[in-house]
């Protein structure tokens, strides 16, 4: 099965760009192993003027029977009469879908940091498929690429066999595709119709096949003439996938009606509270304390230093002010929860540009944390060991140091105000500590002092006369003086 991307150019900006854009050299020949056989990328031509890229996908028919996947209710429709003897080896398929995704996954993004500018900019093309299965025919074919913005879409049925004209044209046509058009949006709408227009998937279509269909359809599925059609079929006619499918566009339409965001328009529920106006959770008046806090000091650039599942960073991302944001966690568990919950994968490129994970060990110094505003260390001092609290403190404080750094951990004193908590019994069992507000003023100012910081101390929920809030928070801030005060020496 094969394909073929072209362009023009002029001198100043050359036709050859495409390899850029493409991430693949048109002075190499290059080769992809993918699970059903191997792609191979090479240009035909590449000048100034016009430069050619093909894809070419060579189909192991035998490795598609082992695997399971030529034959049952999401293979081949022909492959039922014979299992090594079908069309998917020539035919452009969803096998041809996923090597393009596979091959060119960064063009699909439109993620190019050679000429950023030109993968934003329309490109003048010239895609050529020279066998696409069509069930629905040229017609169908012209209903599906026409309303994306195709000056030309040639849909060319292939006859049965050229010596008998009587017995009419195949279910294969021969597609031409033209007009000015983004790089990575005429591979979207490629990878999203190919199988449509096959009518069926190599593979057994999962839940998160909504999820593929949504981000490859971003901008253009939810205005389409024929979305129904492209999600059924996309789907493998799964009906309670299609439906969900559905209703998500329907939310996607509605937000671009009122140019707000998908999240903004789906806000009919909120989990936070209900008709009975129960108390916000203390969690959440902890992230509160700690973006007022944030606020006051004046930080755009933030660290999360052990951010579990990424709640502070959902946050954040929702205050255009902090306009770099990193999530940090020695867990690779709680930063793929915190990718998922973030939906890094369908996150817009300028939002995309403001937020990162990485894993890294708070108790070790790491280089990548130097230079932000701001760090916050919620919930986490508890957890580790005691002994273990320098090496955190000199990675922070000492290493990183951000001009301000929260902390925040639990008031055991407040332990006795929980009906559910057995006496003697920490808040969570994998806490090494709990401190007495007066061990944890203690502790905060010894750092302050150490370091070079001031501190101050915030209540953080409702603040009982005799025990205290249930969690306290010091809020550190750089100064130019490095000894103890006097107030510190006291204390």
């Amino acid at each position: 099965m094969f394909l073929t991307i072209s362009t023009t150019g002029t001198p100043e900006r050359p036709a050859t760009d495409l390899g850029f854009l493409l991430h693949k050299h048109p002075d190499k020949a290059q080769a992809f192993s993918t699970s059903h056989g191997t792609a191979h990328v090479f240009y035909p031509e590449a000048s100034a003027e016009r430069c050619t890229a093909a894809l070419l996908l060579e189909v192991d028919p035998i490795a598609l029977v082992r695997r399971g996947r030529g034959k049952g209710r999401s293979g081949a429709p022909d492959s039922a009469l014979a299992q090594y003897v079908n069309d998917r080896p020539y035919a452009a398929s969803s096998l041809l879908a996923v090597a393009l995704s596979t091959v060119f996954r960064s063009a699909l993004r439109g993620v190019c940091t050679a000429l950023p500018e030109r993968a934003d900019r329309p490109l003048p093309l010239r895609i050529e498929i020279p066998a696409l299965p069509a069930r629905g025919g040229a017609d169908l074919v012209r209903a599906l690429f026409g309303p994306l913005g195709w000056t030309s879409v040639d849909a060319e049925p292939v006859a049965l066999d050229e010596r008998f004209p009587q017995w009419g044209a195949s279910r294969y046509v021969r597609l031409v595709l033209e007009g000015e058009l983004r790089l990575a949006d005429a591979l979207r709408h490629l990878y999203v119709l190919l199988p449509v227009l096959d009518d069926a998937k190599h593979y057994w279509v999962a839940p998160d096949e909504v999820d593929k269909l949504l981000r490859a359809g971003e901008g253009w599925l939810a205005d389409h003439p024929e979305h129904k059609l492209i999600a059924s079929r996309y789907l493998s006619r799964r009906g309670g996938l299609t439906r969900q499918a559905m209703e998500r566009l329907e939310l996607v339409r509605l937000a671009e009606a009122d140019d707000l965001d998908v999240e903004d328009v789906d806000n009919a529920v909120d989990e936070t509270t209900d008709t009975d106006e129960k108390p916000v959770p203390l969690a959440e008046q902890r992230r509160a304390a700690i973006l007022t806090a944030l606020r006051a000091a004046g930080a755009s650039k933030v660290l999360d230093l052990g951010c579990g599942q990424g709640q502070l960073v959902q946050a954040l991302l929702k205050d255009v002010r902090f306009t770099d944001i990193v999530g940090v966690d020695v867990s690779v568990r709680a930063l793929t929860v915190a990718a998922r919950r973030l939906r890094l994968e369908r996150m817009g490129e300028r939002q995309a540009g403001r937020v990162q994970l990485l894993q890294s060990s708070l108790t070790y110094t790491d280089k990548r944390l130097v230079g932000y505003d701001a760090a916050v260390l919620s919930e986490v001092i508890e957890h580790l060991d005691l002994p273990r609290l320098p090496a955190l403190e000199y990675a922070v404080f000492g290493s990183a140091r951000p001009a301000t750094v929260i902390v925040t951990t639990p008031n055991v004193e407040y332990n006795v105000r929980w009906e559910t908590l057995p006496a003697g019994h920490v808040r969570h069992g994998d806490h090494r500590f709990e401190w007495t507000r007066e061990e944890f003023r203690t502790w905060a100012r010894g750092v302050a002092g150490r370091y070079g910081y001031g501190v101050e101390f915030v209540p953080v929920g409702p603040d009982d006369p005799e025990v205290g809030p249930p969690t306290q928070m010091a809020v550190f801030s750089v100064t130019t003086k490095t000894t103890t005060t006097k107030e510190e020496k006291a204390a």
